[in-house]
């Protein structure tokens, strides 16, 4: 039995993420389309009150970091990146991330620091209603322009389902990535997942192909399964039908990133990464440092891989819509901070 995950060809890749010492920039890839090669050391001289954040510019293929005064512009020209002055530091976009956890952790809400309007975009589902939008409007109204609320007609949620692929009982899943523990197989999925399955099959009624060992929701959102004896377990994935591409590593999402997505129930679905870092308040509690997407998703996508090429980036974790709309919007637990947790690698 061959357990594979899907994958596509490479896509476009420099990189970006936020400011200070959390500004970690990722040299181009090989198979990438030009752009600059940007080190964190030429952009040491930045801080949490200089900068505000960065993002990929795929019209002109370079990384646009966000400054504040004239000697933080300079920093960035001479690193190779554009500067964009902004109204507000990262600082204080930060402080207003820290009222929104402490005061706003509303079920059905989520939060992410934009870089593109410099602001923290506030999503608020079709849920929130009567007090709990009253006690949203009074928390966001009293941060000003530093924050700016969207609401969705539908609900944000966890993309679990009762059917096929990968599955225990009721629920079904998606595998996101086969990786190695003290040299022994397993796989990682969405904790949201793991929480309810102790045994998965990769079809129902089948045999056990792995067991759940670790599993975290809410928080954060990663499940570890170890393989049975006998259940192959290539770091490679399928594309459509039997073409197949190795994942060879785990790497961090920045702002602008082209990406694709996995599921059970949709198939390969692409598109941009918009928010790292982002916050969303389930009903089943409140998971913080995940990746915001325009990419769609339907219950049974859950624990899904999101890649970048041969990159391992995310697990689908929840979000609000469907594929057969517009407007969509997934998050995904990250890779490198899975694995971190764990003690697994890509292998």
């Amino acid at each position: 039995m061959k357990i594979r995950r899907v994958s596509v060809r490479a896509v476009p890749a420099v990189a970006a993420a936020a400011a200070l010492a959390v500004m970690t920039l990722v040299p181009q890839q090989a198979q990438a389309s030009p752009g600059p090669l940007v080190p964190t050391a030429a952009l040491a001289g930045l801080t949490a009150l200089t900068a505000a954040g960065s993002y990929y510019d795929e019209e002109t293929g370079r990384l646009v970091v966000n400054v504040l005064g004239r000697d933080a512009e300079e920093i960035v020209r001479a690193a190779g990146a554009l500067p964009r002055q902004a109204r507000f530091s990262q600082a204080r976009l930060d402080a207003t991330r820290r009222v929104l956890d402490d005061r706003a952790a509303i079920p059905g809400t989520a939060w992410v620091t934009d870089p593109r309007v410099d602001r923290v975009v506030v999503t608020a589902d079709s849920t929130v209603k009567g007090e709990r939008l009253a006690r949203l409007n009074e928390v966001t109204s009293k941060l000003g322009d530093t924050v700016t609320v969207r609401r969705i007609g539908t609900r944000l949620t966890r993309m679990i389902a009762g059917g096929d692929a990968i599955r225990g009982g009721s629920a079904r899943c998606s595998l996101g990535f086969n990786v190695v523990k003290d040299g022994q197989p397993y796989l990682l999925t969405a904790g949201h997942c793991g929480n309810v399955v102790a045994n998965w099959s990769a079809e129902k009624g089948g045999p056990v192909v792995a067991t759940t060992q670790t599993s975290v929701f809410p928080g954060h959102d990663y499940s570890l399964a170890k393989y049975v004896p006998g259940v192959e377990h290539p770091s490679a994935v399928t594309l459509n039908g039997r073409q197949a591409q190795p994942i060879t590593h785990a790497a961090p999402a920045y702002n602008g990133e082209s990406v694709r997505r996995s599921g059970s129930t949709t198939g390969v679905r692409g598109g941009r990464v918009t928010g790292v870092d982002a916050t969303v308040n389930y009903q089943e509690g409140q998971v913080t440092g995940l990746i915001e997407t325009t990419v769609c998703a339907e219950p049974g996508d859950s624990g899904g891989p999101l890649f970048d090429g041969d990159a391992a980036i995310g697990l689908t974790s929840g979000g609000s819509g469907d594929c057969k709309a517009p407007g969509a919007k997934t998050y995904y637990q990250p890779v490198p901070g899975a694995l971190a947790a764990t003690g697994a690698a890509i292998g």
